[in-house]
């Protein structure tokens, strides 16, 4: 057995262990990154983030394709497969993977491809499939081992038409119905690119309505465009049982409802990757969902090792994720860059996108704050009818008196871009931060990125009408 002796060992290579790794190389460290596939990237990559959001950037073009009149001297609308839809996602992984090796051989970065397991709070065993295994020595260890899908046990996901989020990739054919259970971030995206396939949905919700946290207008929207797409939402329902047969799944409900679909997708939690990691062997242990608890550091309770991404919980975005990798290296090398990711955008890719940062109205008005509301709609914007993308607004909630932006949403095509322009004029400080900003400055024209303007003379307009 190889004994090997680094600063920073990280365990996982998604986009949590890349920031990690990549920030503590960048500031002279040696770095070691051990991922248990035999490719870089991590779930984000393979089961995550590319692939479904490739595969809805797909599902998108195809109902651009259909519905826009000016193909219709092309031909008649067309009906894709999901396996052919699929293809494209494998495409934008396989590049993703080919730019994440170069990160880490530009670097000097030595990736370990095998199971990692702890030793003592300082060493890691890696157990490798086909030679002799290694032992990673280093002062500091970051834990960036993602997350999966929760699965009860009392549900069969070895029967083939029973799906979870991460093997729901590896769907061979095209079902008539389905069945998303959990109307969470992952469970409306995949009703919504199902949906926009053609496939009859019924999304399953434990909840009085989608998205609680998102701003009511925005939830409501998102209702009314899954429906529009033939999907059927069905709120405050839990499952009894699900059984599958050679025909399809039956859901049965506690509310006495029952389901048949072609296939049955579990969209209801995740789990985080610490079982398996010998985490008994350091005095850690993971909550009743495998997360691990960390203090504004990114600090376990065992000194030198760290946690970052999904293994912590919120908020569980690979744009977060990148960044608390980062910021644990600067913490456990002492640089001055270090910064607790507290502010992040919401970016859900539904069909239509949303887009979110900063307070709901719904918190503006439970905690007192004097707030105005300005709304652009995007019907009325020249970029989006020449797009032929009419549907979607952003709305900017913004102090009454002081005029200090409080908060963006945004729902509609390129939400999870637009949002970016507001979330820097929030970020500036003083006066910088006000709707007045939208006003003084010149946009180009026609942009998307003219909502912002739009509707802060909108917002102006109701305070002066007062």
């Amino acid at each position: 057995m190889a004994v090997y002796d680094y600063d920073v060992v990280v365990i996982g290579s998604g986009p949590a262990g890349e920031g990690a790794a990549m920030n503590a190389a960048k500031k002279g460290r040696r770095v070691a990154v051990v991922e248990m596939r035999d490719q870089v990237g991590g779930n984000c990559t393979h089961v995550g983030t590319v692939p479904s959001k490739a595969l809805r950037h797909s599902v998108k073009q195809i109902m651009e394709f259909n519905t826009n009149p000016l193909f219709r001297d092309i031909g008649g609308p067309m009906w894709f497969s999901f396996p052919k839809v699929l293809k494209r996602a494998e495409k934008v992984i396989a590049n993703q993977v080919m730019l994440r090796t170069g990160f880490y051989a530009r670097n000097r970065v030595d990736v370990y491809f095998g199971t990692a397991r702890f030793i003592d709070e300082h060493s890691v065993l890696v157990e490798h499939a086909n030679r002799d295994n290694d032992t990673l020595r280093a002062k500091n260890i970051v834990i960036a081992t993602g997350s999966r899908p929760y699965t009860p046990a009392d549900i069969d996901f070895a029967h083939e038409r029973i799906y979870n989020s991460d093997t729901i990739l590896k769907l061979e054919h095209t079902p008539r119905t389905l069945i998303v259970y959990g109307a969470g971030v992952i469970g409306c995206e995949y009703a919504s690119i199902f949906a926009g396939l053609g496939v009859k949905v019924d999304l399953i919700d434990n909840r009085d309505r989608l998205l609680s946290f998102m701003d009511d207008e925005i939830s409501d929207a998102l209702s009314y465009h899954l429906r529009n797409n033939g999907c059927t939402i069905r709120h405050n329902e839990e499952y009894e049982s699900v059984e599958g047969d050679d025909h399809g799944v039956v859901l049965t409900l506690k509310s006495g409802k029952k389901i048949r679909s072609d296939a049955f997708l579990w969209c209801n939690g995740r789990t985080g990757n610490t079982d398996g990691l010998g985490l008994e062997n350091i005095g850690l242990k993971g909550d009743g969902r495998g997360q691990l608890k960390v203090d504004d550091h990114y600090r376990t309770e065992v000194e030198g090792v760290y946690a970052v991404g999904d293994v912590i919980g919120w908020p569980s975005l690979a744009s977060a994720a990148i960044d608390q990798g980062r910021a644990a290296a600067s913490d456990m090398l002492q640089a001055d860059d270090f910064r607790y990711i507290n502010e992040v955008p919401t970016g859900i890719y539904t069909i239509p996108e949303i887009s979110s940062i900063g307070k709901t109205e719904m918190e503006l008005t439970a905690a007192k704050v004097p707030y105005e509301v300005g709304q652009a709609f995007f019907k009325d914007l020249a970029r989006a009818q020449i797009y032929g993308e009419p549907v979607g607004m952003l709305k900017i909630l913004f102090h009454r008196e002081t005029l200090e932006i409080l908060g963006i949403h945004c729902f509609g095509d390129r939400a999870s871009e637009i949002i970016h322009i507001g979330q820097a004029i929030m970020n500036q400080k003083g006066e910088a931060n006000t709707i007045a900003y939208f006003v003084n400055n010149t946009f180009n024209y026609p942009t998307m990125a003219e909502a912002f303007r739009v509707a802060a003379i909108a917002g102006l307009n109701r305070i002066a009408n007062i």
